[in-house]
């Protein structure tokens, strides 16, 4: 992951997202924030953030320590992405009832707002690193499925992460939604893409993994294909890429290039590729 970072870097990518899951669930991380310390420490310019962290299982006081204190140690160079969770597991090795889940999470999405935005309260508003934290200095965005979790993250003052297998439609739906309630965070696009003849054997396996723990809710959502975007060559897919922000009302996209079953050797030449071709061509279309 460290040398997947200086690559990242060296490529012109802005910065690099870690996932939390737990149990052994495959290549997804029990500390997403500590993973992404790891990324920091291994470069000098890109950002990196937990995204997304599984907010209900953990207090947000600690949740906010410990994201102010990488800021202090990293500055300008910390973000955060939360979602409620999916899987059972993540909270019954976390010991939090998972039919808990959307209630805890409300809340807590609304505290670690307010603490980001500088309105921390009680004991947490003298806490060293959260008091010297300055409003905006820690970017947050939420994962949202639905039209009242957009207008809700709208309303509290922090950007949107889109399912990765969500199709076009439903999220320009929803970053209309997002606007028309007043959001002026980022919308995160996720889409995984690929230089050279696409891996169908490992995309099919991942999208088992996928199909293994997603809700019915978000599977509603997905669309008919896998996502993958693929081209002959970077500027091909920086195209595709363009062309589904475009329609899905995006600003910002995380490029996935990992897939189940892939070798480091692989992944690292997609990332190299992705660099030399995708990002520029990108860039000079975004700045269009």
């Amino acid at each position: 992951m460290r040398t997947q970072a200086r690559l990242a870097e060296d490529g012109g990518f802005d910065g690099c997202m870690t996932s939390e899951h737990h149990g052994g669930f495959p290549n997804y991380l029990p500390n997403p924030l500590l993973a992404a310390t790891w990324l920091l420490d291994a470069t000098v310019r890109i950002w990196a953030a937990p995204c997304p962290l599984v907010l209900p299982l953990r207090p947000v006081s600690q949740v906010a320590e410990d994201l102010a204190w990488t800021h202090h140690r990293f500055p300008g160079r910390v973000g955060v992405g939360v979602c409620a969770g999916a899987l059972p597991v993540d909270f019954e090795m976390a010991g939090v009832p998972f039919d808990e889940m959307f209630p805890r999470y409300r809340a807590a999405l609304a505290e670690l707002a307010a603490v980001l935005a500088g309105r921390a309260e009680g004991p947490l508003a003298h806490e060293p690193g959260v008091a010297l934290l300055g409003a905006g200095q820690i970017p947050l965005v939420a994962a949202v499925q639905a039209d009242k979790t957009t207008r809700r993250a709208a309303e509290l003052g922090v950007g949107v992460l889109y399912d990765s297998l969500q199709s076009l439609d439903r999220t320009r739906q929803l970053s209309d939604a997002y606007m028309e309630a007043g959001g002026t965070g980022p919308r995160i696009l996720i889409r995984r893409a690929w230089i050279g003849p696409p891996p169908a054997d490992n995309m099919a396996a991942q999208m088992d993994r996928y199909r293994g723990y997603a809700p019915a809710r978000a599977v509603a959502t997905w669309g008919e294909d896998d996502s993958l975007i693929a081209g002959t060559d970077g500027a091909e897919v920086a195209e595709r890429v363009h062309d589904a922000m475009v329609r899905a009302g995006c600003d910002v996209v995380n490029v996935r290039v990992f897939l189940a079953g892939l070798t480091p050797a692989q992944v690292h030449e997609q990332i190299r590729r992705h660099g030399e071709e995708t990002v520029p061509r990108l860039r000079a279309l975004l700045a269009r």
